[in-house]
C-alpha cells in the first residue's frame, strides 16, 4: 500500500473510487428491477484503475474504453445525470438513451466510446493519437482494454503502428485474470510486458489495487507520451469481483478466488492510507455520504425523464432515404 503524500489529491481519488462503486451497486439493483434495459458489465474492485488513470488527464486528452467501461466515462467526469439517464435509456441521456451501457460516449470530455466488441476501441484510440500527433496540440489518447483483448490481433497492429509513428497512445490493460469465462492462461501464451518489448515499446506494470500507484505510474507514462517519446503500455493487475455480465452465476470460479479478491479491494486500502496518513473518519465519511447523495439523486431525476420516441431512438441509425435518377437505376 503506497504512502499518502497529499492528502487531498488522495481524498479526490477516494471520491472517485466511491463514486464508481456507489454507481455500479445501484446498477445491480435497477438492473434486477427491470429499470435498466440490455446488458450490464460491472467493474467492481477495478475502481483504482479508472481513477487512477484518469487523474493524469488533461482537457483535450481522448479515451476509448470498453464494454466494462462504466467507471472510466465516470473518473473522466461524465455528469451522473447524463449517465443514468443514458444507462436507464431516457431521451436525455449522453446519448440520447440509444447507447446503453456499452456505448456510452462524450466527445466534450474526449471520451470518444465504449465498445461492446473485445479491442475495438484499441484502434479507434490510435486513430485519435494519430489526430493529436498530426495536430501537434500536446494530448494524449489513452485506450483501455482487458487481458481478454491481448490475442485480438488489432492490438497488435496498433503496438506496431503506435511505435512505427512514435504516436501519443497510452494502452491501459486491466489485466483480471479473466477472458469472459476462462483464464486469461488459457487464452493467450504470451504476457503484455514481452509483446511491448517486441514493439519497442515502454512498459509498465502496477498494482491496480492501489490507487496512488497507479496515479503516479499513470502521471508517468503520460508525461513520456506528450515529451514526444511514443507511446507506452501500462499494465494494471486488478480484481474482477463480479461476473462477467451481471446475472453470470460464476460457476467456472474457485470460491477461494473470489473470497481471496476480497482483500484486494481498492477502496479498502485507499480508506486505510488515508487514516494512516492521519485523515480524520469523520472527513472519510462524509464524502461517501455526499458521492451517495448524489448517485441516489441522479437515478430519481433519470426515472422522471421520459422514453425517446420511436423517430428519437432510430435517429442517426439510418439515412434519409434518397430518390435515384432513373438512368442511374438502370444502369
Amino acid at each position: 500500500m503506497s504512502k499518502v503524500k497529499n492528502p487531498d489529491a488522495e481524498l479526490a481519488l477516494h471520491r472517485t473510487m466511491v463514486l464508481i462503486r456507489r454507481v455500479e451497486e445501484s446498477l445491480i439493483k435497477l438492473f434486477s428491477d427491470g429499470e435498466v434495459p440490455g446488458f450490464i458489465h460491472l467493474s467492481l474492485g477495478q475502481e483504482g484503475v479508472a481513477a487512477g488513470v484518469m487523474s493524469a488527464l488533461r482537457s483535450g486528452d481522448t479515451m476509448a474504453t470498453t464494454h466494462r467501461g462504466h467507471g472510466h466515462v465516470l473518473a473522466r467526469g461524465l455528469d451522473l445525470d447524463l449517465f443514468f439517464k443514458e444507462i436507464m435509456g431516457r431521451a436525455g441521456g449522453i446519448c440520447g438513451g440509444r447507447g446503453g451501457s456499452m456505448h456510452v460516449a462524450d466527445m466534450r470530455l474526449g471520451i470518444i466510446g465504449a465498445n461492446g466488441i473485445v479491442g475495438a476501441g484499441i484502434p479507434i484510440a490510435l486513430g485519435s493519437a494519430l489526430g493529436h500527433s498530426v495536430q501537434k496540440r500536446g494530448n494524449a489518447a489513452v485506450v483501455f482494454f482487458g487481458d481478454g483483448a491481448m490475442a485480438e490481433g488489432v492490438l497488435h497492429e496498433t503496438l506496431n503502428m503506435a511505435s512505427l509513428w512514435k504516436l501519443p497512445l497510452l494502452l491501459v490493460c486491466e489485466n483480471n485474470g479473466w477472458s469472459e469465462f476462462s483464464p486469461t492462461s488459457q487464452q493467450f501464451a504470451a504476457k503484455l510486458k514481452d509483446l511491448a518489448a517486441a514493439f519497442g515499446l515502454a512498459y509498465d506494470h502496477v498494482d491496480g489495487a492501489d490507487v496512488s500507484a497507479v496515479a503516479r505510474a499513470s502521471q508517468k507514462a503520460i508525461q513520456y507520451i506528450r515529451e514526444g517519446q511514443g507511446a507506452y503500455v501500462l499494465e494494471c493487475s486488478t480484481h474482477r469481483v463480479r461476473g462477467h455480465y451481471e446475472g453470470d452465476p460464476q460457476k467456472y470460479r474457485d470460491p477461494a478466488e473470489l473470497e481471496a479478491g476480497a482483500k484486494l479491494d481498492p477502496l479498502v486500502r485507499s480508506r486505510t492510507a488515508l487514516q494512516v496518513a492521519g485523515v480524520a473518519l469523520e472527513a472519510i465519511e462524509s464524502i461517501e455520504h455526499e458521492v451517495q447523495l448524489a448517485v441516489e439523486a441522479a437515478i430519481e431525476r433519470a426515472r422522471a425523464d421520459r422514453l425517446p420516441t420511436f423517430e428519437e431512438a432510430f435517429g442517426d441509425v439510418y439515412t434519409a432515404s434518397v430518390e435515384v435518377a432513373p438512368e442511374r437505376a438502370a444502369a
